[in-house]
């Protein structure tokens, strides 16, 4: 499903290019995450309250990076393809029970944990604002979420995942300053039983004519409070990466 949109999407794109001015766009980020809460409870009527961060050890810097792809066409258009992988590695012995999916996982019993959360997304986006050093845009996200939650022991595994559909609302802002600019840009929805959020601040200095470096702060938050799952959790980046128009 996910490889059949990318693929339309591609050709879309493609399509696009053949008939209107376009400039192309790779943007590259990869930064250091801080965890912060990621509560647990599956299923979330009988299922166990814990908090992957609070009861286990991470093992190992979690790293994340992206990989966007970006066309602009008739100057105040855009059209985005985003690839964010995210794994985070836990292990500990939790004072209590935990019961997940229905599987019992003794007190004080040694568990190694896995948070899976990979993102991919399509994203229209028409500028609004293009004047003096400003550019101010709104969109639409169509985003493919692919989550696994699983629990391991020497004698017991057990997972949930999921993969699903999420619609998110864009933004984009930025100012241009002399020598470089700050920008603002995200995806993000609230509301029903649960919410998604990927906000990233920052700064970009171009390098050349095609290339930028850049630097911030991206902020992921959001999660799901439904009968089969209950699960939020925020991650904190520090971001870098490079920004290449063509």
């Amino acid at each position: 499903m996910m490889k059949k949109l990318f693929f339309s999407a591609l050709l879309f794109s493609f399509s696009v290019a053949a008939v209107t001015q376009v400039k192309w766009s790779v943007d590259l980020d990869a930064g250091f995450a801080f965890q912060g809460y990621n509560e647990v409870r599956i299923p979330s009527s009988t299922g166990t309250d814990f908090d992957l961060n609070r009861d286990f050890d991470i093992e190992g810097p979690v790293i994340p990076f992206r990989v966007r792809v970006g066309l602009n066409f008739s100057e105040r258009n855009h059209l985005f393809l985003l690839y964010a992988p995210l794994t985070v590695n836990y292990a500990g012995i939790p004072p209590y029970d935990i019961i997940y999916q229905g599987t019992l996982f003794p007190e004080e019993e040694f568990i190694d944990a896995l948070y899976k959360f990979n993102s991919y997304r399509i994203t229209y986006r028409r500028d609004l604002v293009l004047r003096d050093n400003w550019t101010f845009g709104l969109g639409f996200t169509a985003k493919i979420r692919d989550a696994r939650i699983k629990l391991s022991t020497e004698n017991l595994t057990d997972k949930k995942d999921d993969l699903g559909f999420v619609p998110l609302l864009n933004i984009f802002a930025k100012y241009d300053f002399p020598q470089w600019s700050v920008f603002l840009q995200g995806d993000g929805l609230a509301g029903g039983p649960g919410r998604a959020f990927d906000i990233n601040v920052g700064a970009k200095i171009p390098v050349t004519d095609l290339t930028s470096f850049k630097a911030g702060y991206r902020l992921l938050e959001g999660g799901a409070d439904v009968e089969e799952v209950y699960n939020f959790t925020i991650i904190n980046v520090i971001v870098a990466g490079l920004f290449l128009e063509f």
